[in-house]
């Protein structure tokens, strides 16, 4: 999962999110022609290894010939190999104060989201310190990773050479980005699903899977069950009033559609419409979850009983507030 959140426990309003749209974040790369009638670009390619358990790091060597031969014509390729967390962050910023004009995630959905916070400093985006303001580096993605669930919402496949393909023919779009802004005012940045409560510790516990594959993560949120508990958990939008949702086993905040290995959680989510949709769990058990599998994958869960879905427009921001209360 993109961006796991720690299971709420302060009485007061604990992180607020909101949309924007950022032009610091175009996806991909510039038009084929745009390639061809410039001067050479730079790209840098952020790379994590041990990504996909180690598969990410051997598919990148067979990948970066055909790479070469298919971009090297145009661009500068730079290869930067993560060593440990929070290193593609450092990559990405370096990258863009530099002037780089894109910085491409190879990898899983972690190293993404790694990659997409690189892009801000706090809470602004990151400028070149040579080119100005009106530089803007783009953001581009060759899914590697055990998962790859944000490239699910565009139908992208894990296909790396079909990655190469999409940044040769510029396939480019605007991304709305999610800001997460804990007590502390410390900000951090999604493009993906945001989660609370037991798909955030199902995250965590995933990891230690993955050497199952994508079904890391359904082994995850099963040992996540238990010593669960479910909450009462407190709403609030846009300064309106609290709204009480009882017993919620996980809540999450889309923009974009999967998480979990092609869980379609957020089925109606649009990275590009300015929209957060919210779906909440309430009161599942173990078997509710391996019951309801087959919907989650599909997308068809919001008729269930036990699970609500809002869609919220950000126009210029859109804010959540969110607050534990007893039961």
């Amino acid at each position: 999962m993109a961006c796991g959140i720690a299971a709420l426990t302060m009485p007061k309003p604990s992180f607020s999110l909101r949309a924007e749209q950022s032009s610091a974040l175009d996806l991909s790369a510039d038009s084929p022609s745009g390639l061809a009638s410039h001067s050479r670009r730079d790209f840098v390619f952020v790379v994590n290894p041990k990504g996909a358990n180690g598969r990410t790091g051997k598919e990148w060597k067979r990948l970066l010939p055909y790479l070469r031969t298919r971009l090297g014509g145009h661009c500068n390729i730079c290869e930067s190999i993560t060593s440990g967390p929070s290193h593609a962050m450092d990559i990405t910023r370096e990258a863009i104060r530099e002037g780089a004009d894109a910085v491409i995630a190879v990898g899983g959905d972690g190293t993404l989201h790694e990659v997409v916070n690189g892009f801000f400093w706090a809470g602004d985006p990151v400028q070149s310190l040579d080119h100005g303001p009106e530089h803007s580096t783009a953001l581009g993605l060759i899914p590697l990773g055990t998962g790859s669930d944000f490239a699910r919402t565009f139908g992208w496949k894990n296909d790396p050479y079909e990655a190469v393909e999409r940044i040769v023919r510029g396939f480019k779009s605007k991304l709305d980005v999610g800001i997460i802004t804990g007590q502390n005012g410390e900000q951090h940045f999604f493009i993906n699903v945001a989660d609370i409560h037991l798909s955030a510790k199902a995250g965590y516990y995933a990891s230690k899977f993955k050497r199952f594959g994508k079904l890391c993560y359904v082994f995850g949120a099963l040992r996540a069950f238990i010593g669960h508990t479910n909450r009462n958990l407190k709403v609030k939008v846009n300064g309106g009033e609290w709204e009480v949702f009882h017993k919620v086993t996980a809540l999450c905040i889309g923009n974009a559609k999967f998480f979990g290995g092609g869980m379609k959680i957020t089925p109606t989510a649009d990275p590009s419409s300015g929209n957060l949709e919210v779906v909440i769990l309430q009161d599942f058990k173990w078997y509710d979850f391996v019951l309801k599998l087959h919907k989650l994958y599909k997308g068809t869960h919001l008729s269930e009983r036990n699970v609500s879905s809002r869609s919220f427009c950000s126009c210029a921001s859109i804010k959540i507030y969110l607050s534990n209360i007893s039961t």
